[in-house]
């Protein structure tokens, strides 16, 4: 057999959730492969798991344990292990906002700057009916337009084409259908002022896809898929655009000074005069969060935040 044949057959006759060396294992247990002089057979293995997944290969699944370690099944015995996985938990060992650096610097490769909302800083920080009003990340994203003609063309058609308004909730992880029935509708509640509002998890149940689509195409909310590795970080579901909800963003600026702040911010930038617009925008900058400048940085960071980084 090939390694993929191999790893495949493995999966098949385990018949349940299982790390690459249990995979490996088994493999050499029942002398399904000869790895040869490969150096480390073990990783080999973990490559050829991994590649399953990224390169959309239906056949096999994978999740996190309830001990946070990466295991694989195949598809069609999803069924079987269907009611083991409902009662398992993803568990990590780090916070939300543990988890922020990473994805503005996620956005800020996308060109969005972005900033953390702290509820805590709310006037009515108890208040139970603001609950579900702020978002944990705001963002904001600019027309690209280097020509004078273009930009004065968009003045005057319209300024709000000239920017578009972004929020996120954000979560370690998302479970089981509870746990995304109540992240998601939090994310429409908190987003329901902006342009374009997302749901972003760290780790989720590849079982949920199914719901995660369908929620999404009735609600418009998009769902992005954060990576220890940010610039790996994709978006699974896009969000559908809205108009600004004006009286809703009078209600948070009044109820939060992060959001106030950013709010104003954005507003001086886009009704400056051109020879003001790089200085309001270092402003914008300054009270934006920070983000992460090369792989080293982020790699010290996951290794202090206990966040595992994916081979």
């Amino acid at each position: 057999m090939t390694i993929k044949e191999s790893v495949l057959y493995a999966l098949g006759k385990i018949g349940k959730p299982s790390n690459y060396m249990e995979v490996y294992n088994y493999i050499i247990e029942h002398n399904l492969h000869d790895f040869g002089e490969a150096k480390t057979p073990m990783k080999t293995v973990n490559v050829f798991l991994a590649n399953f997944v990224k390169k959309g290969d239906e056949r096999v699944m994978r999740k996190k344990n309830s001990k946070g370690t990466m295991v694989y099944f195949l598809t069609e015995n999803q069924d079987n292990i269907q009611s083991d996985s409902q009662n398992s938990e993803i568990k990590v060992n780090f916070k939300e906002r543990d988890l922020h650096k990473l994805f503005t610097t996620y956005l800020h490769n996308q060109k969005i700057s972005a900033k953390t909302i702290f509820h805590e800083k709310s006037e009515h920080g108890k208040d139970r009916n603001l609950k579900w009003v702020h978002p944990d990340i705001v963002g904001v994203s600019f027309s690209n337009l280097h020509s004078k003609e273009a930009k004065h063309l968009l003045e005057t058609a319209n300024k709000m084409d000239s920017f578009k308004l972004l929020s996120y909730e954000l979560k370690c992880s998302i479970n089981n259908d509870y746990d995304l029935k109540q992240y998601f509708f939090q994310a429409v509640s908190n987003s329901s002022w902006a342009n374009y509002g997302y749901l972003v998890t760290f780790e989720f149940n590849d079982e949920l896809k199914d719901e995660m689509e369908r929620l999404n195409q009735s609600f418009g909310i998009g769902i992005i898929h954060l990576k220890p590795n940010p610039f790996e970080s994709k978006i699974l579901y896009p969000a559908v655009y809205h108009k600004l909800d004006f009286k809703t963003i009078d209600k948070l600026c009044r109820a939060n000074k992060d959001f106030s702040s950013f709010i104003e911010c954005v507003e001086k930038y886009i009704s400056a005069e051109e020879r003001y617009s790089d200085a309001q925008m270092e402003v914008l900058e300054k009270i934006c969060d920070s983000y992460f400048e090369n792989d080293s940085e982020i790699e010290a960071y996951c290794k202090e935040k206990g966040i595992e980084i994916e081979e």
